[in-house]
């Protein structure tokens, strides 16, 4: 793990007289940012010595609650464990009203005992170095779909999508629509300008496949990195969104009747001096991209609870809907779970389109490349690659509830190799905790259905 040298503070803090606070965050299993907001006098000895987190922090609900059994509770005291910060992530925040910045710290290794077993960010460091023992290093980009919302809701108490700029409230899908785009411009120039302050590659930009609902690539480059840039944008999204009186959702499933929002992941494997080993003129590619999807294909199931780690997450699977429903593979194909895009040899990669938005990008690659991993190793063939209709072909389909995932993981032998068990342990404990929880609740839905009629 490579912390952040005290030179960078020393240098920021120069560079940037006007900032008095700083927010530094870490993000938990579940995706949630947390952290503490400090004063400009505290900055320096964050990169000097650390900054103390309670062990608690990174074993949290989706509603921030402590889980008892994740082992990070009573039976350590909420002990602190120490925290430092992330080179290069020390950036402003240029939406804010107070000059702020912010600075994302990950577990140290032995300092930031025992909360660092449940880093998710130390997970991928893991998985990474191990297919660089093998000579292959992970190349990786980022879709990320969200929908911008009204931050008031509707006369039923619902979401709704924001207001364009012409003052109307969009209704229809326009996919690949220009005018949609141009009505979000106040936002997307701010949201712009903020990845270009904070170095996060955004590229193209697309009105998706529902009212409101917008998509932005991010460049590809090295998996770490890449993730990282991930977990900032999703920050800066969301805080841009606010700016402009508005509300970024990254829920996979928002409305029953409208496109759901995924996280697509974009994966190659390269050499030690950057030489995609996927590049090929054969579309689907070279020997290891075939063993690479047929790890993934094998381990797909174990993983579906780092891909789909909610409830709502599986509300989005649906047929004809873009997200796919099967362990399927195909070559410049939508309809399945791992698609080879199209384009010159050297681009070659595999677009991994199961994740809803909702997952956590560290975790997410974690299983993915884990399964690469697994899949080279064991040499394994994904089969032919589907040609056509992969919903209509689909010989199996995959769990479409979030407990056979959560048991599917819990069982797997493998998963604990690939990530560890000590992580799995406090990750699973967390995530049983939210499904007791969630299914104890008792509101609309209950009551629409089975009032009157039980």
């Amino acid at each position: 793990m490579t912390f952040a040298s005290v030179q960078e503070a020393r240098d920021f803090l120069e560079q940037n007289p006007d900032i008095d606070a700083f927010e530094l965050f870490i993000l938990d299993a579940n995706g949630v940012p947390r952290g503490k907001l400090l004063h400009r006098d505290e900055l320096l000895a964050v990169y000097e010595t650390g900054r103390p987190l309670p062990s608690t922090i990174l074993g949290l609900t989706m509603h921030g609650e402590d889980v008892e059994n994740s082992g990070l509770v009573w039976e350590v005291g909420d002990i602190d464990c120490r925290a430092y910060p992330l080179a290069g992530s020390l950036v402003r925040m240029p939406w804010r009203r107070m000059p702020t910045a912010a600075v994302q710290v990950s577990m140290h290794p032995q300092e930031g005992m025992p909360a660092a077993i449940a880093d998710p960010r130390h997970v991928l460091v893991q998985v990474i170095e191990g297919l660089k023992a093998d000579g292959y290093h992970p190349v990786m980009a980022c879709e990320l779909e969200f929908y911008l919302l009204d931050q008031k809701r509707d006369a039923a108490g619902r979401p709704q999508p924001a207001l364009d700029a012409d003052g109307q409230r969009p209704r229809s899908t326009q996919v690949y629509g220009l005018r949609e785009l141009e009505q979000i411009e106040p936002f997307l120039a701010d949201l712009y300008a903020a990845c270009k302050a904070q170095g996060i590659p955004a590229r193209t930009a697309i009105s998706e496949y529902a009212p409101g609902q917008v998509e932005i690539t991010l460049e590809h480059g090295d998996a770490l990195e890449a993730m990282d840039q991930a977990v900032r944008y999703k920050r800066l999204v969301k805080g841009v969104a606010h700016a402009h009186g508005m509300q970024a959702c990254f829920m996979a499933k928002p409305f029953a009747e409208i496109a759901g929002t995924g996280m697509h992941m974009h994966v190659s494997l390269a050499d030690a001096e950057g030489r995609n080993l996927f590049a090929s003129e054969d579309p689907a590619g070279t020997p290891l991209l075939r063993q690479s999807v047929g790890g993934m294909l094998k381990s797909l199931l174990d993983s579906l609870l780092l891909f789909c780690p909610n409830a709502n997450s599986y509300r989005r699977f649906q047929a004809n809907s873009y997200a796919p429903l099967a362990p399927t593979w195909g070559v410049d194909n939508r309809t399945v779970s791992l698609r080879v895009p199209g384009g010159p040899a050297n681009s070659r990669h595999i677009e991994h389109r199961i994740c809803g938005a909702d997952a956590n990008p560290y975790l997410a690659a974690a299983a993915i490349l884990a399964g690469i991993h697994r899949g080279i190793r064991e040499n394994l063939d994904p089969g032919d690659p589907i040609e056509g209709n992969g919903y209509a072909q689909a010989k199996e389909l995959l769990p479409t509830d979030w407990l056979t995932s959560l048991r599917a993981l819990e069982q797997s032998s493998w998963a604990r190799d690939a990530l560890g068990t000590a992580f799995l342990g406090v990750y699973l404990a967390v995530k049983r905790a939210e499904y007791r929880q969630f299914m104890a609740e008792v509101g609309e839905q209950d009551w629409s259905w089975y009032l009157t009629q039980a």
